[in-house]
């Protein structure tokens, strides 16, 4: 009531009314005395940044043996990172509007390369506390020997000081993840690029050390290839189960087939004694790998190399296993199956065999076709005998060595004879492989 009538005298007079000056609360008095204060110390920590550069680099070297290390291999470089962090840090507090960015890109910067070089995060963020607490060691320090009784004051700023150490802590983490999660793409990248080029047998003899490191493979050493189609989700499963336990392995995912290249550890290939680098056994080789399919899941076995340089080789061996393996899923080592291998391997010469041989077979009725074909195909795997086959067909072997008189009539061909029998037994394989 009393400003309105004041106003009301102030329009009829016209003057204008003054206000009346607002007293300073006790706390605002406090906060601005406690910023002097910190300003004044601030001021002559700046003056002597170099010395408090020294401390903070004895500090790492005594506390941090990752520091330690670095300090060893580049004590300049280390030195000038802590003394630019350290300015940044202390002229924010004397500034703090016009020198935040700054030192928020600084501390960034520090993050970022750290983890380039791959010191440990915790590292990281104990250094920076230290300097932290450093920072206000030195604060308190300077008001004692200047101005003992206004020690009390930087009780105000205390929560400003941390603060800016927990924000430039968190600043630093995100850098160095960011950063570590960026390499790490790189480097599976460049894996993958590299397992590419080992599998398609155009990588440089200069790039097999560099793959060697980033597979975790060595040079040298015995390979082979194991390759997986199906559907994705049961092909990981698939590609565990068929490999012998503590197989060394990596495994480069394709479109429709995965790759892995596998360290043969059955002839000691890392150790002369038969055993690893640290004395374990190796891994078992192609041979000994388990039968363990997962339904119609396509497994295909190549026979060893020499060497990553010869990995690409043993890619061409396994996808030959592959191409010879059931298309309702399984197990195909190349070994096992060398004939069938050589058929697919030239399927030109290997379907020009199957019409040479087999032709009169092949060009009878459906029905009588298969059965010939069948009883011929099971006397073969019972190695010439029909009474196995017989058994096997749910017929008596004087029908089985009916059906074989038969094919030999229609094939011009000896089952006793060696030559005809291994063309015979060829043309099946080509029929089935082809057929496939």
């Amino acid at each position: 009531m009393q400003h309105a009538v004041r106003s009301r005298a102030a329009i009829r007079t016209g003057l204008t009314p003054v206000p009346r000056p607002r007293t300073p609360s006790v706390a605002s008095l406090m906060d601005a005395d406690a910023l002097r204060v910190l300003h004044r110390a601030a001021r002559a920590l700046l003056d002597d940044l170099p010395d408090l550069t020294d401390r903070l680099v004895a500090l790492l070297r005594e506390q941090e043996p990752a520091y330690r290390t670095a300090l060893t291999k580049d004590p300049t470089a280390t030195w000038q990172e802590a003394h630019r962090s350290l300015r940044h840090s202390v002229t924010s507090l004397l500034d703090p509007r016009g020198a935040r960015d700054a030192a928020r890109r600084c501390s960034w910067r520090i993050g970022a390369a750290r983890a380039e070089q791959g010191l440990p995060l915790d590292a990281l963020l104990h250094a920076f506390r230290l300097g932290g607490s450093l920072v206000w060691q030195r604060l308190v320090e300077e008001t004692s020997r200047t101005a003992p009784e206004d020690v009390r004051l930087l009780v105000h700023v205390a929560a400003d000081v941390w603060n800016f150490v927990d924000e430039h802590c968190t600043l630093v983490a995100d850098a160095y993840r960011q950063t570590e999660w960026q390499l790490g793409r790189r480097r599976e990248n460049r894996a993958r690029l590299l397992a590419a080029g080992l599998l398609d047998g155009t990588s440089r003899i200069a790039d097999l050390p560099e793959a060697a490191q980033a597979l975790g493979l060595p040079e040298y050493g015995r390979y082979y290839v194991v390759a997986v189609t199906g559907a994705p989700p049961a092909r990981s499963d698939a590609a565990r189960a068929v490999l012998p336990p503590g197989a060394r392995v990596h495994w480069h995912a394709g479109t429709d087939v995965d790759y892995g290249i596998v360290l043969d550890g059955a002839d000691g290939a890392d150790g002369a004694d038969g055993t690893d680098d640290d004395g374990l056994p190796g891994p078992a080789g192609p041979e000994d790998a388990p039968d363990a399919p997962v339904a119609g899941v396509r497994i295909g076995i190549g026979s060893a190399v020499d060497g990553l340089a010869s990995v690409g080789d043993a890619r061409r061996r396994a996808d030959t296993a592959l191409e010879i393996c059931p298309r309702t899923g399984g197990t195909v080592r190349l070994a096992d199956h060398l004939p069938a291998a050589l058929v697919a391997s030239s399927p030109e010469l290997g379907g020009a065999l199957a019409e040479r041989v087999l032709g009169p077979l092949l060009r009878l009725e459906a029905a009588d076709r298969e059965v010939l074909l069948d009883t011929l195909t099971t006397w073969l795997d019972c190695d010439g005998s029909a009474q196995r086959a017989g058994e096997r067909l749910y017929c008596h072997r004087n029908t089985v060595l009916n059906r074989l008189r038969r094919c030999e009539q229609l094939t011009g061909r000896s089952l006793a004879r060696p030559a005809d029998l291994v063309e015979i037994s060829l043309a099946l394989t080509a029929r089935r492989v082809l057929r496939d």
